[in-house]
């Protein structure tokens, strides 16, 4: 008689992710108190009544909890073997960044916190949505070339899609009281589509050329796809005279390049053509050339306007120091557009260089969780696809911080879970869900592959 091991079934049980949920929810509970708290002695200074806590306290608490709660659950029983840390990080710079614009609105008398919580419970939808419809991330390959097509309409849309909203970077689009940057989406179609196109022409990608100081280069003819990314760009850059979501595309797919084959020689092309593509657009835009112009000098420009978005929110971050002024202390109001392109300054304000570290070292740890799920997978088409949305994070985020902190020109990119805005956030969800299915698969193959090889190596037992 032969004894079989049965098949390893996956725990539902997650507790590391149950307990820094709550530990999410413990953080956003005593910063909306410190907030309140802090506007109450606010008005008492002021010669007013003290306001103490209200009940948005509970309501924001309690829809965290019950929210994020649901998503545990789908994990549980849909995923259960996915990694543990994600989840919890991601909710926790959505808190983060919800305290932090509903600061905002108090001091700026505006409501946008409201919208930002219903964006959240949508994305957490689409999040669980995509875990439990999506059988394996593989599947994904099969429409990689129609997902390719939808990215570039997507890119391309806002160009000849009227829109109320007043920018100089044509990149939303209305539909009805709503407005939406499809380029958000379009980013995760295009980086799933150039991960098959990798995994399907990998030799071109690896035949070598010339070797030029003992590297070697590809072949000419062999440059069409990345001359072809390239070029999607630049035009990208150029109709929508916007060039932060042209150089987190480029940047990423030169990454994937990069991870595909190995090949240092793609990352000097990659970086030529970047310089050539960035001096190009910088020739022809007029508000590229404002920004390079603001980031040498902000202060020089103070007074006509165009630097003083930057001036204050270096202002705010030198305010606040260290440990910072705490939340509801500060003024992060006086800049710009502070609860989207430049949160980042409000949190190096209000929360000091130790808060604003504290964030970076999350999404440090959100991107490492990202590239292991990458390293562990077992198809190529599952490390590239989990490789290009790490990585697409990793520069987003370096572009944000180099941005606000005037290391780098500012770009208008946004920051993963924090920055309001609907787009942002659903595609980040949407994200956030592709990668936890890929760690998913990656770690319940691997389970049945031991207990196959467990089984395998039983030996015959007589009654």
């Amino acid at each position: 008689m032969v004894r079989l091991v049965p098949k390893v079934r996956s725990s539902h049980v997650r507790p590391l992710e149950f307990g820094l949920l709550i530990f999410s929810a413990l953080i956003l509970g005593i910063a909306v108190i410190a907030l309140q708290l802090s506007q109450s002695d606010a008005a008492i200074r002021a010669g007013g009544d003290a306001t103490g806590l209200t009940s948005e306290v509970f309501t924001v608490l309690g829809g965290f909890i019950v929210v994020f709660g649901i998503a545990h659950v789908v994990m549980c029983l849909k995923a259960p073997d996915a990694d543990q840390l994600m989840l919890p990080i991601a909710a926790l710079l959505n808190a983060i960044g919800l305290v932090m614009i509903y600061r905002i609105d108090l001091a700026a008398e505006t409501t946008r916190a409201n919208s930002q919580i219903m964006w959240t419970v949508i994305g957490v939808a689409i999040f669980c949505a995509v875990i439990i419809f999506m059988r394996s991330h593989q599947n994904l390959q099969n429409y990689a070339y129609l997902l390719g097509l939808g990215g570039l309409f997507l890119s391309a849309l806002p160009i000849v899609w009227p829109t109320s909203i007043n920018s100089d970077a044509k990149v939303w689009i209305s539909l009805g009281p709503f407005s939406i940057q499809p380029g958000e989406f379009a980013k995760i179609m295009l980086l799933i589509f150039f991960a098959a196109l990798l995994v399907n022409k990998r030799t071109l990608f690896t035949v070598a050329g010339r070797r030029v100081f003992g590297l070697q280069f590809p072949r000419l003819r062999d440059l069409g796809p990345i001359l072809l990314v390239w070029g999607v760009a630049i035009l990208i850059s150029i109709f929508q005279n916007d060039f932060g979501p042209a150089l987190l595309l480029f940047g990423t797919v030169l990454g994937m390049l990069y991870i595909a084959t190995g090949r240092s020689s793609w990352l000097i092309i990659g970086v030529g053509l970047a310089v050539i593509g960035g001096w190009s657009v910088f020739q022809i835009s007029d508000k590229i050339q404002d920004r390079f112009t603001n980031f040498l000098d902000p202060l020089a420009t103070y007074d006509d306007g165009t630097g003083y978005q930057l001036s204050q929110a270096l202002f705010g971050m030198s305010f606040g120091g260290v440990t910072g002024t705490g939340i509801g202390q500060g003024y992060p109001q006086l800049v710009p557009v502070a609860y989207a392109d430049f949160i980042l300054s409000s949190i190096g304000e209000e929360l000091g260089f130790i808060g604003l570290a504290a964030v970076l070292v999350l999404f440090a740890v959100l991107v490492t969780r990202g590239l292991v799920t990458a390293l562990n997978a077992p198809d190529s088409f599952g490390k590239l696809v989990a490789a290009g949305l790490s990585l697409t994070i990793a520069i987003q985020i370096f572009v944000v911080t180099g941005g606000v902190s005037k290391l780098l020109p500012m770009t208008g990119l946004t920051t993963p879970f924090m920055s309001h805005g609907g787009s942002s956030l659903l595609a980040n969800y949407l994200l956030l869900a592709i990668l936890l299915k890929i760690s998913h698969d990656t770690r319940t193959r691997a389970k049945d592959a031991a207990a196959e090889t467990t089984s395998d190596n039983r030996a015959e037992v007589p009654q």
